[in-house]
């Protein structure tokens, strides 16, 4: 046999090899999915700086995340370098960068710093609840859904919050199977109540309780409404309800699914006070709100009944109009609730206004999942920073925008059983473990930077805003904040609760 003969059979061995180990390993999902096709992304990414030089996209220049959030993002998931080298190539001279003030004799931790960012409230502490607790961590992961995302990719994010130490919301598509690997929950309810209805689809106590019997539930979260669809209910087709679905959400087997664009159990504020209290009553354990920011009225009226009554909601979630875990009409997902920073200074005014802004936990989502991001909402006011499409990335999401087609290539987003084998949860809980631990280091450095034992105590004097023509404003004017609840008292306050334990 001639010896070029053996070229083919050489090359077809290779490429036989290939596949098997490309089907059999499980670190990357794009692989597992796309045998031998799969390499070329990565080949791709690897040039990708030297093609950029002279063709693409700068690094800052994709959305909804850049190129730069992206790759910090999964450098931190996969435990590898995520510094930049050779200085910025974004544009501090643009409107509405942000520049952190550092101090000139930073904080030092103590020798025996453990390197854990807990919550600087607890939760639950206003109103009483036997289960009040102050959450390990200061980040989260924000609502997703099963059914939204796959069973694999929950099972990745639970298993990750176990590894982390911080909280998992449920999403409205209540408690499956994959949020049973070690996580804490947050349990949110939403308009369609699933996981907690009865047979005709209203509220239903007993199917609550039912619900979080064995599941290791710390709080629940009523959603109003989020930032992705903002007003809209939505519809689950007939053809997803799978048993595994059903079961989770409490609803018959191939047959299709509303959801309403609001709830049925109340009609005004005083409603919901009554209907958290009712729950909170039940349960024992912090109860809370999720909701986008339109109606400004809304907020005040509920605050006034809060600060009258001494009840209702232990926490509440604000969800910038930016946000983007569900797939929405272009209408409603470009134009539609305000975005977060100009959302959360109207939310934290109500409260403030009545004196519960001490109180109150004040819960950030709606890409939040970045530290300039996240620095900025804490000095605005909120005490808990949520992610959603972040964590996506830190279990291989690449940003293929096909969530809502089902056709989800890293098997993150999608009901589709061959998409959905090539994610590893063992794995990927590993990477999103990783991030969220390297989020919140890179926090406590920021913060320490700028003087703070705690990220919670960063105020937004010492933040500075490009203006339009070039000059820098302080955050207090940039973002419309209101001084009188940003004073040193703020900052003692949170000091206090943070010595007092819980």
């Amino acid at each position: 046999m001639s010896w070029w003969l053996w070229i083919p059979v050489v090359v077809g061995a290779l490429l036989v090899g290939t596949v098997v180990y490309d089907l059999v390993q499980r670190k990357h999902s794009i692989l597992r999915n796309y045998p031998i096709v799969g390499h070329l992304r990565f080949a791709l990414e690897r040039v990708g700086p030297e093609l950029r030089q002279y063709i693409v996209t700068d690094n800052d220049e994709e959305r909804p995340f850049s190129r730069d959030q992206r790759r910090w993002v999964y450098a931190s998931a996969k435990g590898e370098n995520s510094y930049f080298g050779f200085g910025t190539d974004n544009r501090p001279d643009e409107p509405g960068y942000p520049i952190f003030r550092h101090c000139a004799f930073p904080f030092t931790p103590p020798a025996d710093d453990d390197g854990s960012v807990p919550a600087a409230k607890i939760l639950g502490a206003r109103t009483g609840r036997p289960g009040a607790f102050r959450p390990e961590s200061l980040v989260n992961i924000s609502a997703m859904s099963f059914g939204a995302l796959s069973g694999p990719a929950i099972e990745a994010l639970n298993r990750g919050a176990a590894r982390a130490g911080c909280l998992h919301n449920t999403g409205e598509g209540g408690i499956s199977t994959h949020h049973r690997h070690g996580g804490d929950l947050i349990f949110q309810i939403g308009t369609g109540c699933f996981g907690a209805r009865d047979a005709r689809g209203r509220f239903s106590l007993d199917a609550l309780l039912e619900s979080m019997a064995d599941a290791p539930v710390r709080a629940i979260e009523i959603k109003l409404s989020q930032g992705a669809k903002p007003g809209l209910g939505g519809v689950l087709p007939a053809a997803k309800v799978t048993k595994e679905i059903a079961t989770a959400r409490g609803v018959p087997v191939g047959v299709t699914v509303h959801s309403p664009s609001r709830h049925s159990t109340f009609r005004d504020v005083a409603g919901l006070v009554e209907f958290v209290e009712e729950i909170a009553a039940a349960t024992g354990v912090p109860v809370g709100i999720k909701s986008a920011v339109g109606e400004l009225g809304f907020w005040d009226t509920l605050a006034a009944e809060m600060a009258k009554t001494g009840g209702g909601p232990d926490f509440a979630t604000v969800d910038g109009g930016e946000g983007g875990t569900g797939a929405a009409p272009a209408v409603f997902a470009d134009h539609v609730a305000l975005p977060f920073r100009d959302a959360f200074p109207r939310v934290f005014d109500a409260f403030a206004r009545h004196g519960l802004h001490h109180d109150v936990v004040f819960v950030g989502s709606g890409k939040l999942g970045f530290v300039p991001d996240a620095a900025i909402a804490l000095a605005m006011g909120v005490d808990l920073i949520c992610v959603g499409r972040d964590a996506m990335l830190a279990i291989g999401c690449i940003q293929a925008q096909k969530c809502h087609t089902g056709h989800c290539p890293t098997g993150v987003a999608t009901q589709n059983p061959r998409l959905a084998r090539g994610l590893d949860p063992t794995d990927k809980s590993v990477r999103v473990g990783t991030y969220l631990e390297a989020f919140r280091h890179d926090l406590m450095t920021l913060a320490n930077a700028m003087g703070h034992e705690h990220p919670s105590l960063i105020g937004p004097e010492q933040i500075a805003i490009r203006g339009d023509g070039g000059r820098l404003i302080d955050a207090v004017d940039a973002l419309g904040l209101d001084r009188r609840w940003y004073d040193e008292r703020r900052r003692e306050s949170l000091r206090t609760t943070l010595r007092d334990g819980g």
